[in-house]
């Protein structure tokens, strides 16, 4: 008998590992709570590691049709526009890691995922929250009335209107508020970074020509950062700005900020980053909450997935990247063992290591593109001379290859 997979969310976790197991011959269904399925407008960024997993997934040239390949990855002062460092993209990335660096639109993303998987008669069923699970024995009694003619399952499965649904398998991949995982491990304690991130899209043509730089800029200063990028062949501009304060602490991605407010936040920083700014009319501001690295992500047949075991800060861009690298590994492992429960705990033991130490430095970077007014000019002149002998670019890139060069396609077929 072939195994049943629910999957909780339909974000690009859920939908990544729905394609990754159907295409494996597996049975799917996909729960999300929200009434439509969608992504929110905001930019994601696609490194290798992640492009080798869509490429073997048959969606890396849609992806790659709706994208943008940044010539680079600059990070820049926020005032004088000095370079600190600059990391070759492009070209320089395929060849060195093969596959390609992308900036996508999420719903872009989203929509190949979704198409795939829909090509695939992945089941996906909306305004549907699972609210937790029990597991059950193979040999009780189904709750269906015909239950000599159906198939016994190991799982029970809770929605919040209270039915129930049946199923071998079932993947947390329901975020970072995840429901499964307060089901398998209690309530977790979320901690505020004492930082807020806005986040806003603009149509380029909106903006002075050649403003923009083809990258991905990264422009840090004293308590706070900002990133720009283009999106969907160049007619978007996607940005993130950080900011340290203590008054804002709703986790929610689409509660509207203030864009004047905004403004101000960066006023007297590079005319790159005031004026994209005063050109966009709208953003959305969150609040940051850290999470201590998980040691378990699965209970006999359930295992979680994305930011339900490793929700990642924002400044390595890593987020999505790795709920598809996950993706990846639990249809090998769900494919390769016989035995469910030994799958999803050698699924856990392929991930866990990777995720934590890369959940852990994007934590760190903070202090790194955060820099106090104190340390400032101290870390201008250590990159400076670095930069004027040729180090700080090589150290740079060379720091990135631990998540760049990693190949999770190949390193499972080997």
């Amino acid at each position: 008998m072939s195994k049943k997979i629910v999957i909780a969310g339909a974000g690009i976790g859920g939908l990544c590992a729905a394609l990754a197991l159907a295409k494996r011959g597996f049975e799917v269904a996909v729960y999300e709570q929200s009434a439509y399925l969608g992504e929110v407008g905001a930019g994601v960024q696609l490194s290798p590691n992640a492009m080798h997993v869509l490429q073997a997934l048959g969606i890396a040239d849609e992806v790659k049709a709706k994208a943008f390949n940044p010539a680079s990855a600059v990070m820049r002062h926020y005032q004088t526009g000095k370079h600190y460092f600059t990391v070759p993209l492009g070209e320089a990335a395929i060849q060195k890691y093969a596959a390609d660096y992308l900036h996508i639109h999420r719903a872009d993303l989203h929509t190949a995922l979704q198409h795939a998987c829909e090509t695939l008669n992945v089941s996906i069923h909306l305004g549907q929250t699972i609210q937790s699970y029990r597991h059950t024995s193979q040999n009780s009694a189904t709750h269906n009335s015909r239950a000599n003619n159906v198939a016994r399952h190991n799982l029970s499965i809770q929605f919040e209107k209270s039915e129930s649904l049946e199923a071998d398998v079932l993947i947390g991949a329901d975020g970072i508020k995840s429901k499964v995982q307060t089901c398998m491990l209690g309530q977790t304690c979320a901690d505020f970074t004492g930082q807020v991130a806005w986040r806003g899209v603009i149509e380029a043509k909106k903006l002075p020509k050649g403003l923009i730089k083809p990258n991905a800029n990264l422009w840090v200063g004293p308590g706070r950062h900002f990133v720009s990028y283009y999106l969907r062949g160049g007619s978007l501009v996607n940005f993130v700005a950080v900011q340290e304060r203590t008054d804002w602490q709703k986790e929610s991605w689409n509660e509207p900020g203030d864009i004047n407010e905004l403004r101000d936040t960066f006023s007297g920083w590079h005319p790159e980053v005031t004026e994209l700014l005063a050109a966009t009319e709208s953003c959305y501001l969150w609040a940051l909450f850290d999470r201590q690295p998980l040691s378990q992500w699965t209970d006999k047949n359930v295992a979680l997935l994305g930011d339900a075991c490793h929700p990642m800060l924002p400044f390595l861009a890593q987020g999505a990247a790795m709920a598809i690298e996950d993706s990846y590994a639990l249809a090998h492992c769900l494919t390769n063992e016989n035995d469910t429960q030994t799958a999803l705990k050698a699924y856990q033991d392929i991930r866990l290591a990777r995720t934590r130490k890369i959940q852990l430095s994007a934590r760190n970077n903070a202090s790194l593109y955060h820099m106090s007014l104190l340390t400032e000019q101290a870390k201008l002149a250590v990159l400076s001379g670095l930069s004027s002998i040729g180090l700080s670019d090589s150290i740079a890139a060379n720091k990135l290859d631990f998540i760049y060069a990693y190949n999770i396609v190949k390193q499972l077929s080997s």
